[in-house]
């Protein structure tokens, strides 16, 4: 539920990077909300405005999240534009250092590879 609202509370924020966590989790309780005030919708008014209300609302917030994702793989945001390869870019572990849209947001550039 953090991640949910740490990704509303950074409502049109497209700069920096965002874990795979931060956008799964975004996307599940987005999810679940949906459902729930669809559900709501159908049953007590038989259309959907308080849903297509908050996917408008939301709608920002997702983009913004899904281009801060594909930034964690070192990739620019316009890659969520193309269908198949923005899910495998959502899906993959992001760069385990500083890249040029900010820091690792796991905080694993402090530790040092020795080979």
């Amino acid at each position: 539920m953090n991640y949910y609202l740490k990704v509303l509370k950074q409502y049109a924020d497209f700069n920096g990077r965002a874990r795979r966590k931060e956008y799964w989790m975004f996307f599940l309780f987005n999810i679940i909300v949906s459902f729930g005030l669809g559900l709501i919708d159908g049953v007590l008014f038989q259309r959907q405005a308080i849903s297509a209300l908050y996917s408008l609302v939301v709608l920002v917030p997702s983009i913004a999240v899904a281009v801060r994702r594909v930034h964690d793989v070192g990739k620019s945001g316009w890659f969520i534009l193309i269908p198949i390869y923005n899910l495998i870019l959502v899906c993959t572990e992001g760069e385990p250092r500083t890249n040029e849209y900010g820091p690792d947001p796991k905080g694993s550039d402090s530790i040092q590879v020795v080979e």
